[in-house]
């Protein structure tokens, strides 16, 4: 492997776990480089083949974004032959990577200790709901629950309505992305420093949790629970979303001095700037109100293209709020790598989302497409450490594999 393969190329990770916090590191693993080897149950495998609203050549659209770059290896956990089998694959790895509910690895002897008996160096990641300590530790995990109990539900939306969701899996990705940067840490912790192998105990709840800012805090001192606002934050004006002539929105935020000079200046009014209840930062969010009031006047003798463009000539904060259609026709997405044209065995091509973040010295890259076929790498993952041909056909006619 060489660099030119992704910074992670040589690391081989072993994904156990199904749905999607967990297999999501799996994917950040793969697209820098990392040897991705997913162990699926015999079957069916992960039930994240069949996930997702709307499906294309009646298979899932989701597969083929959280499964590219991995290989997929089935193997029954739940049988004493898989469990062996899965201890000598652990023995090669670099990372072990789980989502199971705490306890369900020790009970088929792969928990961190039984890993770390055979590779001592393993780093050892968990994604859970609560994380493998604390009172919450059994209770099952989806992200509802975590971005729930973190506070982040209940600051979303508007006051006096329920509390509502994002319309993707937020908890899960928040999740998935702390467990790769502790991931991240753990091998320069090994590689860089010499420490040995050590478990990443991720969890939904506490990735949510570190997003709510000074929420809590601002409770213990002043007694004020921070409510949710809808679509601004109080006292940081202007800053808001707008409703333009065609009946499209836009952001708008120019909560700061020279931006709010300069977008005077573009509504016809630069004597805003210096307006005693517009002129500082303080008296803004005092008129916060009338602000939005000024501003969505003016957005709205404009279409959502020209707020776009006059807006940002004037180097002051603006971007349109845009569906799916709308990513997909701007280039910008294109040029900037965030969609990319790939090749899919099921859905032909499509464009994939991309890599992020972009290095420009060892970028990320989706080297291959998913496996639809359940257990496609069976064969040669195996055979890699010493199981042959002869012996696999003998396990998968047993179930094990």
């Amino acid at each position: 492997m060489s660099l030119e393969d992704g910074p992670l190329s040589g690391l081989r990770v072993l994904e156990f776990g199904q749905l999607l916090a967990g297999p999501y590191v799996g994917t950040l693993l793969s697209d820098f480089g990392a040897d991705v080897v997913k162990i699926e149950a015999p079957g069916a495998g992960d039930a994240m083949r069949d996930w997702g609203r709307l499906r294309h050549n009646d298979r899932s659209l989701w597969w083929s974004v959280l499964a590219r770059n991995k290989s997929s290896v089935t193997l029954n956990l739940r049988e004493e032959r898989g469990q062996e089998i899965a201890r000598q694959l652990v023995a090669t790895a670099d990372v072990v990577l789980e989502n199971f509910r705490p306890g369900t690895m020790e009970r088929w002897g792969l928990g961190p200790e039984d890993v770390h008996a055979v590779n001592p160096g393993a780093i050892y990641a968990r994604v859970t709901g609560y994380g493998q300590t604390g009172s919450y530790r059994e209770r099952a995990g989806f992200a509802a629950g975590g971005e729930a109990i973190a506070g982040l539900r209940y600051i979303n939306g508007y006051p006096d309505q329920a509390p509502p969701r994002t319309g993707i899996s937020l908890g899960d990705t928040l999740a998935a992305q702390s467990a790769f940067q502790g991931i991240l840490l753990a091998l320069y912790a090994r590689d860089a420093r010499g420490a040995a192998g050590q478990v990443v105990d991720a969890s939904i709840a506490d990735a949510c949790f570190a997003m709510m800012e000074s929420t809590v805090v601002e409770y213990e001192k002043t007694g004020v629970i921070r409510e949710p606002t809808g679509p601004r934050l109080p006292r940081i004006a202007p800053s808001n979303v707008y409703q333009a002539k065609d009946g499209k929105w836009v952001v708008i935020a120019a909560n700061h001095d020279t931006l709010w000079k300069r977008l005077a200046v573009v509504m016809g009014h630069p004597d805003f700037a210096d307006d005693p209840r517009f002129a500082t930062h303080h008296a803004r969010g005092e008129n916060e109100d009338l602000l939005d009031e000024i501003i969505g006047a003016f957005a709205a003798q404009h279409t959502a293209a020209e707020l776009d463009e006059i807006v940002n000539a004037a180097g002051v904060v603006c971007a349109p709020v845009y569906t799916a259609q709308d990513i997909y026709d701007d280039p910008w997405f294109r040029e900037r790598g965030l969609l990319v044209a790939h090749e899919d065995e099921v859905h032909g091509e499509m464009s994939m989302t991309g890599v992020v973040p972009k290095l420009t010295g060892t970028p990320g890259r989706i080297r291959r497409a998913a496996r639809w076929t359940v257990g496609a790498d069976t064969e040669d993952v195996l055979g890699g450490i010493g199981i042959e041909d002869a012996e696999i056909a003998t396990l998968r006619e047993g179930g094990i594999v």
